[in-house]
């Protein structure tokens, strides 16, 4: 036994010796990395940026008027208890990105890689925006201490002031030459640009554009600054974050798209139809066909183009050939078939997570608050005209024809003096149709919906309507905020919950701090 027990002990050894990584190489697939580095862990964050806002855009959208048909409270302003349909958003910013950038920051700051740590703060940034602009408080400073079972809330504010810190940090990284940022290439895990540092630097001076012009309502508002950040961010529309869908499979399709299926039962909205008819712009007697529509939204079989008031089901019938039809263009429900589909709802169409456009109504609304009306004329113009070469890649071709008389029209002030906050407004709110959910909303609140901001600009009056009653906990009040995710939160975190009021059956009709003065 001892002669035996020795020779075990040798061969033991021999094989520590001789290495013993080779020993159990034949447990690994070189096909999936055993150590988690950036390089892995990057590509598919884009796609959770993605599903989170078109998840939970199949009620915002109805709240925010770009979807219709009666098909969820969402359109009513109401929430479901118990339901985590209303939480992508909050699940994308904790579990699908959260983690996962903390572990890109650790790897690579370790590495000297500053354009991983410089990507990862800057998709922070961006999540941290769009998650406060969608529930209002959320758990910033103890998010992700894992020694806890109890997480306080942090206010707004706070908020805010952690997404410009963190922009401006992704700045100061992609803009580094020391390290190995310049020799670590993340061009093949960058889906988005490459690994071009400098369109990350402007998608950050995107959000922090974002993030300033919320605050319109407030004392501390600095137009002045808000287009110094549009002046640094995107340039053109070749330079719009956009995430990629391949669209050859339901798991790699755009969630908007015939594959997923996602959006059979919805309708086109009155609202974008007035907006493409011109029957809500400078002067509805006057106005031209919008060439973006045919891109846009569908006609009905006879011909008219038709979309349906908020919280209203589709009346039309195949007899009298009326239907309104949904997003894909098609009619009853209908699912016209992998690919078919139209604008943004196609399968293997690009979301936009940011563009141009956006960039640009946001400097046009800055400009007109700061009393340089030209600026925001030329800004104006800049996004009404991306935005139709922004529609027409994605559909039948606009001409160069169509778009100057489409530009030189009375649907289009013709001018700087006779601009107004309403054009600007209703401009953006049309261009974002399909990809701008959150960043519409933070425009209706700021204006307070219908009743106008603090300085009584009312663009959307007479265009956006309530319906005809809101969800029964809301005691006739709007929507400001969605509830945090229920699984996640009202089953673990109660204690939380009830120090900001989100115990409450109204709260989600609780004004944001962003909105008010």
């Amino acid at each position: 036994m001892k002669k035996i027990y020795i020779l075990f002990s040798v061969f033991a050894t021999l094989i520590v010796a001789s290495g013993c990584k080779k020993y159990l190489d034949v447990n690994i697939d070189p096909a999936t990395p055993q150590e988690v580095s950036s390089k892995t862990l990057t590509p598919p964050l884009f796609a959770q940026m993605e599903r989170g806002i078109q998840f939970d855009s199949r009620y915002l959208g109805g709240l925010i008027q770009y979807f219709g048909g009666a098909v969820n409270v969402g359109e009513q302003h109401g929430w479901i208890a118990g339901s985590d349909n209303m939480g992508e958003i909050w699940r994308t910013n904790y579990f699908g990105l959260g983690a996962n950038l903390n572990l890109i920051i650790k790897d690579s700051e370790g590495k000297q890689e500053w354009n991983y740590v410089g990507m990862a703060q800057a998709l922070k940034a961006w999540s941290w925006q769009t998650t406060t602009d969608y529930h209002g408080d959320i758990i910033l400073k103890q998010a992700f201490d894992v020694n806890r079972y109890v997480y306080d809330y942090d206010p707004q504010q706070d908020v805010y002031a952690e997404v410009v810190r963190l922009a401006n940090e992704s700045i100061r990284n992609f803009s580094r030459t020391d390290g190995n940022g310049t020799v670590v290439k993340f061009g093949p895990a960058d889906l988005i640009y490459a690994g071009d540092n400098a369109k990350w630097i402007k998608f950050n001076y995107g959000i922090l554009a974002r993030n300033a012009n919320n605050l319109v309502n407030k004392a501390t508002y600095d137009p002045a600054k808000v287009i110094e950040y549009v002046d640094k961010s995107l340039a053109s529309n070749a330079e719009n974050f956009i995430v990629p869908n391949t669209g050859t499979t339901a798991l790699n399709g755009n969630f908007f798209g015939p594959l997923r299926a996602n959006l059979a039962a919805y309708r086109q909205t009155g609202i974008i139809v007035g907006l493409l008819d011109g029957t809500f712009l400078s002067n509805p007697t006057a106005s031209v066909i919008d060439p973006r529509r045919n891109n846009m939204i569908t006609a009905s079989p006879d011909l008219v183009f038709r979309g349906v008031p908020p919280y209203t089901a589709d009346g039309g019938t195949a007899l009298a050939k009326n239907q309104t039809p949904n997003p894909w263009g098609a009619l009853g429900g209908a699912n016209p078939g992998p690919n078919q589909g139209k604008y943004l709802f196609r399968d293997n169409v690009g979301f936009p997570i940011m563009t141009y456009t956006e960039m640009q109504f946001i400097k046009a609304e800055a400009a007109f608050r700061k009393g340089d009306l030209p600026l925001a004329y030329t800004a104006y113009l800049n996004g009404i005209s991306s935005s139709i070469d922004f529609v027409s890649a994605l559909g039948t071709a606009i001409t160069p024809a169509e778009k100057v008389a489409y530009l030189t029209s009375a649907s289009v002030r013709q001018n700087a003096a006779s601009l107004t906050i309403r054009d600007i407004m209703l401009q953006k709110y049309l261009a974002l149709y399909g990809y701008g959910f959150v960043e519409t909303w933070c425009d209706l609140r700021k204006f307070n919906y219908i009743d106008g901001d603090v300085a009584g600009n009312k663009p959307y009056l007479n265009v956006y309507r309530y319906p005809t009653s809101f969800f029964v906990d809301n005691g006739g009040k709007p929507a400001q905020r969605y509830r945090p995710r229920y699984n996640s939160e009202y089953l673990w975190n109660t204690v939380s919950l009830k120090k900001i009021g989100a115990d409450r059956s109204d709260y989600h009709t609780y004004k944001m701090w962003f909105s008010q003065p």
